[in-house]
């Protein structure tokens, strides 16, 4: 069960390092169960839904393994999330207590809290967190009783559909037990490890690590905000011996400047950047770590499939992997009849295992759309299978990886197309080495159209910082072409225009 990640092992080993604060295994158990008494005061039952709306820190660990033993959903809100968006996820999940910090990168998370919990009618309790790195609710007696079971939705992660809504993919507590368990084996974390957790809990890569080094009995080093001189000073004051995060994570800390990473002796990335291959080589040359590659989604975790940390670097930085756990299997078929493909031919990915989520929390269309009438999980990924591995090729749709985060463009077009200046809105990607996908906007004005400097301090105040176009450009049409099924967006010529907007090759002609 997902609490027995804790309270297995030596009681008195560390779980977090928080700064200057340390917390053992044992101090986190005890916390977590008067977080769960505290819940219950708030009439929180078996089935019930609770946002978290926290920094990494001690309580947003203590509010998991408080759910993990009532058998309750916890929902993490991305703390880049502004108020639409913490909106669309609290009343998508149906929560009843939404828990939020005082204080975090002057933001007033309570002032927006309160507005949600007026636009929400199941939402009963706003609850403000003064320290979000100290265990909270100490005046609370431990709940006594498990009332969890593996078949439970724990925990769920943020994704982007196609129809630009982000939706939650939810797990169940047997299978994030589970998976925590094999990532652990599969990465050698042992007792006594170190893990550095500068992905946050909310992501499923951030997520997954830290409970796979709970359940290995290794500490978490939680980093609330990634900032590459702070990681790599973390790991030379704490002895990492485990980090996992993107290319361009790897790429920044391994040039943060003068600080040892000895310690570090396992790691693996998922390719953002188009810095795989270089992090690859530099990690070997400085400190003697064979970094590989990795593959997941929120649907079916980070860590899903890995390569093999002993082959060649060319090999061991090619996305994809070999799936972690023999109860996890992929096949290859074709998108256009379903049938399964030979190795080296490219078509859909799809998955069966564990990992798999249960669905889309409250979206049962969604649910049905995504898995295949036997019961494989669509992944939407172009891959090609190579014996026992796959090779990820790319997403079949659109959709845009942006500092880490998969984006549809389709939300951010909706949003600023909300804009009293905006007609309408196409949104496209550009892939720029060293940095990854960079979302370019283009606008047709209203009557009232507005500039480029106001749009972007809409987007800015409106949407998390990573989805926020890097240009929004404002265009008399769209480039189009009339189609069998009705007027076609030509995108290959707006990623020609953003590319010739960003400076980096000449526009095609339309």
């Amino acid at each position: 069960m997902a609490f027995d990640l804790l309270e297995s092992g030596d009681a008195a080993l560390v779980a977090l390092h928080h700064g200057e604060r340390t917390l053992t295994r044992g101090e986190l158990a005890l916390a977590s169960r008067r977080a769960a008494t505290f819940l219950t005061g708030l009439d929180v039952k078996r089935g019930d839904t609770v946002a978290v709306w926290l920094p990494d820190g001690a309580v947003w660990m203590q509010l998991f393994f408080a759910a993990a033993q009532l058998g309750v959903l916890m929902i993490p809100v991305s703390t880049r999330f502004r108020l639409q968006e913490a909106l669309h996820v609290v009343k998508t999940s149906k929560a009843r207590v939404l828990v939020v910090p005082q204080n975090f990168l002057d933001f007033d998370y309570f002032g927006a809290a309160s507005e949600i919990k007026a636009a929400c009618d199941l939402l009963r309790h706003v609850v403000e967190v003064p320290q979000f790195d100290l265990p909270e609710w100490s005046t609370c007696e431990p709940y006594p009783q498990w009332e969890g079971r593996d078949t439970d939705l724990l925990c769920t992660f943020m994704t982007s559909g196609t129809t630009g809504q982000p939706k939650l993919a939810a797990h169940t507590a047997g299978g994030i037990a589970r998976h925590a368990r094999n990532v652990a084996r599969v990465n050698d974390m042992r007792a006594g490890d170190v893990v550095l957790c500068a992905l946050p809990l909310y992501g499923v890569l951030g997520f997954v690590q830290a409970i796979a080094a709970l359940a290995s009995g290794a500490a978490c080093v939680l980093l609330p905000v990634f900032k590459a001189e702070a990681a790599a000073a973390a790991i030379e004051r704490r002895g990492v011996t485990h980090f996992f995060g993107s290319d361009a994570m790897f790429d920044m800390v391994l040039n943060a400047g003068d600080y040892s990473l000895s310690t570090w002796r396992c790691g693996a990335f998922p390719e953002y950047a188009g810095l795989g291959q270089r992090v690859i080589a530099q990690a070997w040359a400085d400190w003697g770590v064979r970094l590989r590659a990795l593959y997941g989604m929120s649907e079916c975790f980070a860590m899903t499939a890995m390569r093999d940390a002993e082959g060649e670097a060319e090999q061991r930085g090619m996305p994809g992997g070999t799936p972690i756990s023999t109860d996890i299997a992929f096949r290859i078929v074709d998108p256009a009849n379903s049938e399964q493909l030979p190795d080296r031919q490219q078509g859909e990915l799809q998955l069966r295992g564990y990992n798999v989520m249960a669905g889309y929390l409250n979206n049962p269309v969604a649910t049905t759309a995504t898995f295949t009438q036997d019961g494989w999980f669509r992944t939407g990924d172009l891959a090609y299978a190579d014996g026992s591995a796959f090779c990820y090729v790319g997403r079949i749709r659109d959709s845009l990886r942006l500092r880490g985060y998969l984006v549809d463009p389709g939300e951010v077009e909706v949003f600023l197309a909300q804009h009293p200046g905006v007609l309408a809105a196409q949104v496209v990607g550009v892939h720029v080495e060293g940095e990854g996908d960079v979302a370019v906007a283009f606008v047709r004005g209203s009557a009232t159209p507005a500039s480029e400097g106001e749009l972007l301090a809409y987007c800015k105040q409106g949407i998390a910082g990573f989805k926020v176009p890097r240009r929004i450009v404002t265009v008399d049409e769209f480039p189009q072409r009339d189609g069998p099924n009705g007027v076609k967006i030509l995108k290959n010529v707006l990623r020609d225009m953003a590319s010739q907007c960003l400076g980096l090759v000449q526009a095609s002609s339309v």
